[in-house]
């Protein structure tokens, strides 16, 4: 264990796009992911967790600086980050830590304080403040492109076709038969076994005295849909729970004018290099083909935890290490005849979390299915350090959870935000009929029912989940319903107006200088 006085390391895992049920820890009858189980066997798992919005960007923003949607105002990939918020990195850096990055963070810098020549204005992949960048490995990931080259692998190909199915006989088309054909790269060369050995050979150079922070955040399970042998085939396409869809996607889309719009946009070749169409003609075969293989991407990544899990160990840090495994989102996989995320379904929000701390162990072994929620990651990492969250974060710190007390206080529901504006191109805002600060929604999921409210006058929709897990039945506008519908917007309407940026809201000038919080100022004179 860390000495007296001394901070515990801390380990931040993202695996990005891995829903929260792809996991054999919580009977998941398919899926096997021992090495997250075996974090699980130690920490708590929460089964209820919910990403904040989506994308990428979107969703790590919420992670990132414990606020919603609402108030860090990252609508899409791409979108600024505004500098006045602070974050998990600054917030470590300030206790001393060198927060240090493997992977991305997919953080758009605030153009306000670059020139306008600045290369990073050209990119939606900055790097969070506060992170020094061991390894970084952005889309292109031409580091990882590299490595492969020295280890003797033609990587010549560039991104994505890298990652086509080595299938000659497809010759280069994999429009119709999604194959089960590996990669040219080995399980051994993967994106994530490349930054599992850079984290692993930073971690052999840490003094055994110094505190560490580090967060891994790796591409998998993410598209594109390969992955090499032996998870290629792990997984037999026969195998997994029922899609939970309309009898077509023609049934899906005449459901809601957001769902007519979301079905026709998606493109095949986001999913798996070369393949043309959308997706959701692919057919029930090739759905069952991906599922496969996006399983498989997940037991590759399992296995890269388990490498992290034996280093730390062999550099002798386990018991002192707090771990924060997560994701920023999740996938469709074939539910609704979609992939990807966004909207407003659980299959897009619903992600792992799972937490260990070693000099909290009351609790080990646990799971709750309190919802919680992305942005309680931020307050949660700072009051494990012994540091107060800022009263101004829309997150809680889920450390009463590992102290095996649950709070009696603590939300009866999640909420999630969604924002489908098309800047560059205005394609949503064409389809919709509706005007680009009206394409957003925002959604309030209790154990019972889902209601989601969408801008523009888009319809609203209510799902009662007791009778329709599958959420394929609007009960909006059954009378039977109308009780349960306002109090949900009600519900919503009171979420959105207890935590509209309170950044200064928590502050007051007085006579005698300020009182209360001030966000940004540490020593603001609180009273």
């Amino acid at each position: 264990m860390a000495g007296k006085g001394r901070r515990p390391n801390v380990l931040l895992i993202t695996c990005d796009q891995w829903r929260g049920d792809c996991l054999s820890a919580v009977g998941h009858p398919v899926v096997k992911t021992p090495n997250a189980d075996a974090l699980a066997a130690e920490g708590v798992l929460f089964r209820q967790h919910y990403g904040g919005a989506a994308p990428c960007s979107p969703a790590r923003a919420c992670l990132y600086t414990g606020l919603y949607q609402m108030n860090n105002r990252v609508c899409r990939n791409g979108t600024p980050l505004d500098a006045r918020h602070g974050n998990i990195a600054l917030s470590a850096r300030s206790l001393g830590y060198d927060p240090t990055l493997f992977g991305y963070t997919d953080v758009s810098l605030d153009p306000r304080l670059l020139a306008p020549g600045d290369p990073r204005l050209k990119s939606y992949e900055g790097v969070l403040p506060g992170f020094t960048a061991r390894q970084l490995l952005p889309e292109h990931q031409k580091p990882w492109l590299s490595w492969l080259k020295a280890r003797g692998v033609d990587a010549g190909a560039g991104f994505p076709d890298i990652h086509r199915p080595s299938d000659g006989a497809l010759q280069g088309r994999i429009d119709e038969a999604v194959t089960s054909a590996p990669p040219i790269y080995s399980k051994d060369e993967t994106p994530a076994a490349f930054l599992t050995g850079e984290f692993v050979r930073w971690l052999g150079e840490q003094e055994r005295d110094t505190a560490w922070f580090a967060h891994l955040s790796f591409l998998s399970p993410h598209p594109p849909f390969v992955v090499p042998e032996p998870y290629n085939r792990m997984y037999d396409p026969a195998d997994g729970p029922a899609f939970r869809r309309a009898g077509s996607w023609q049934a899906e889309a005449a459901s809601h004018p957001y769902l007519a719009y979301d079905l026709d946009q998606q493109q095949r070749a986001k999913f798996r290099p070369g393949a043309e169409g959308k997706v959701r003609d692919w057919g029930d075969d090739n759905f069952r083909r991906i599922r496969a293989l996006y399983y498989g991407m997940i037991s590759e990544v399992d296995a890269q935890l388990g490498r992290v899990w034996r280093a730390v160990k062999a550099v002798d840090a386990w018991d002192d290490t707090i771990v924060v495994l997560t994701s920023d989102h999740a996938e469709m996989m074939g539910d609704h005849f979609m992939l990807g995320k966004g909207g407003f379904f659980d299959g897009s929000f619903h992600i792992p979390l799972i937490i260990r701390d070693p000099r909290r162990m009351e609790a080990s072994g646990s799971a709750f299915d309190h919802f919680t929620e992305a942005v309680d990651i931020f307050p949660t990492v700072l009051d494990l350090l012994d540091q107060a969250p800022p009263p101004h974060l829309d997150g809680r710190s889920l450390k009463p959870f590992l102290e095996n007390e649950a709070p009696r206080d603590w939300r009866d529901a999640a909420h999630w935000e969604f924002d489908f504006r098309s800047i560059a191109d205005g394609h949503a805002e064409k389809h919709l009929g509706i005007a680009s600060r009206q394409c957003n929604l925002a959604a309030v999921r209790t154990e019972k029912f889902k209601y989601v409210h969408f801008g523009g006058g888009l319809p609203p929709l209510l799902f009662d989940l007791d009778k329709d897990a599958g959420e394929l039945t609007n009960v909006a506008a059954d009378p039977a319903y109308l009780t349960v519908r306002l109090e949900l917007a009600e519900r919503l309407l009171a979420w959105r107006a207890e935590h509209l940026d309170q950044s200064l809201a928590l502050a007051e000038l007085t006579e005698d200088g300020v009182a209360g919080h001030v966000a940004g100022l540490p020593h603001s004179g609180a009273r």
